[in-house]
């Protein structure tokens, strides 16, 4: 049988892992140059920790781990032979794998926060397992890059995660995003008018759901949890929202007159909204979409989603928001957090389809030395140990060649890694030095080398 991996994760060449370290250190460049500080979280927490904080969806995609041993030994003898699997799971999986950064995170600052200085700016680049269904732009595992501020309420931070948002593109050369903006608390408050209010969570997962399904799917999803048709007709006008930013912000005005939670996510917005086009914003672009859910229970203000540039299937690439009272589900009430997340994979894929990996070269040496004489390998070795001191990426090619034929394989290596300079011999402290950029071939120095290839 071939070996294989599991669906939804992938091997990486070394170009790929090239490319993908190219994005991590932009984005991470720019988490710092933001005041952002580094912590990493494990991959498992206990599974209390997670369940309970997605909502049902998202706990269901929750990869659990089985107890060690003998893991059935606890197991409930009836459930077992009813086979109820989601009752026996308490009992023999104690651990899973993390679905996402925040609720680590927020688990993390209610353990340590004797310890944190707030507000506390954080980013944090790990990868993430959730048990969905693998297609382009979705994996079973990925790696998530987020950054947050726990410990001040202050809508700068939602103006500052715009502009992070922008530098990051702008870096990448990602010209074209959309950076969708919403507010949970306009969400409530179109529930509110439409008479919804207690089915809040029903509501925002269909309508997160929008530009998947579509409109008549929203509606049907909405009739099955038992939103009314009188109901789903009030929210209507929300499906073809048009004109500009603070064309939507007056629509919405006057659509929540009378909720004073959905006038608060509008005040809040048009000051977020009113900012940015005040800075302006270098590569992105800023559209409120009154249609934008995200389907997580902890938002509670603003939220945000990524889309990339017009032309490219793809779904989201990052997202975010504020979420007033996370820690709280750990015991640490009234810190407020808000943060985003950048989808690195999903990045990955939307650059290589626009051709914006050209600059991204792999690692490789700067001087090669070959191997055609064995005698001279230790003299060899101690001068890329100096070369290697000077901070000039050297190797020796491994094997010794003993034909023609095995010393045309080492000038094919140094083709095929196109590698800027080549030593062919040594003679006591002299070297014969190679640019095969244009060929030219000279005696001399160690010192000399270093000067010429540098």
């Amino acid at each position: 049988m071939k070996p294989s991996i599991p669906k939804g994760t992938r091997d990486f060449s070394s170009s790929e892992v090239a490319k993908r370290n190219y994005i991590f250190n932009t984005i991470k460049h720019s988490f710092e140059n933001f005041g952002f500080q580094p912590i990493e979280t494990p991959s498992f927490e206990n599974s209390s920790t997670l369940m309970g904080k997605y909502g049902e969806e998202g706990d269901r995609l929750i990869f659990k781990i089985l107890n060690s041993g003998d893991y059935l030994k606890k197991a409930d003898e009836t459930l077992l032979q009813n086979k109820e699997s989601n009752k026996l799971i308490s009992s023999i999986s104690e651990k899973a794998l993390r679905y996402d950064l925040t609720v680590p995170f927020a688990r993390y600052v209610v353990q340590h926060q004797n310890d944190i200085t707030f507000p506390f700016k954080r980013y944090q680049i790990q990868p993430v397992w959730r048990a969905d269904r693998p297609q382009k732009g979705r994996f079973r595992e990925f790696y998530q890059c987020d950054a947050d501020v726990v410990g001040s309420k202050s809508l700068l931070q939602e103006v500052e995660f715009v502009q992070l948002y922008d530098t990051v593109f702008s870096k990448l050369g990602l010209k074209g995003t959309t950076i969708k903006i919403n507010n949970r608390k306009i969400l409530s408050g179109i529930a509110e008018v439409i008479g919804a209010s207690d089915k809040l969570i029903d509501f925002t997962v269909a309508l997160d759901k929008l530009d998947k399904i579509g409109k008549e799917g929203v509606v049907k999803e909405m009739l099955e949890k038992g939103i009314s048709e009188d109901a789903i007709k009030k929210v209507d006008p929300l499906f073809n929202f048009t004109g500009s930013n603070q064309d939507k912000l007056s629509s919405l005005k006057e659509m929540l007159s009378a909720s004073e939670e959905g006038l608060q996510g509008v005040q809040d917005l048009r000051t977020v909204v009113n900012m940015i086009e005040e800075i302006g914003l270098s590569s992105a672009s800023l559209e409120l979409d009154v249609t934008l859910a995200r389907g997580l229970n902890y938002y509670t203000g603003a939220i945000y989603e990524v889309a990339a540039p017009e032309g490219v299937k793809m779904g989201s690439i990052g997202g975010g928001g504020r979420y007033d009272d996370l820690t709280g589900i750990f015991g640490l009430k009234d810190v407020s957090g808000v943060g985003i997340s950048f989808g690195l994979d999903r990045i990955y894929l939307v650059m290589e389809e626009l051709n914006l990996f050209e600059a991204v070269e792999l690692p490789k040496p700067k001087v090669l030395f070959l191997n055609f004489d064995e005698s001279e390998n230790l003299s060899k070795i101690k001068a890329i140990k100096v070369l290697r001191e000077n901070n000039i990426k050297s190797e020796l090619y491994p094997d010794t060649a003993t034909s023609n034929k095995q010393q045309k394989k080492q000038w094919k290596y140094v083709t095929n890694r196109a590698i800027e300079f080549v030593v062919t011999d040594v003679d006591d402290t002299t070297f014969i030095l190679k640019n095969m950029m244009n060929g030219e071939q000279t005696t001399c120095s160690l010192d000399e080398l270093i000067n010429k290839v540098q």
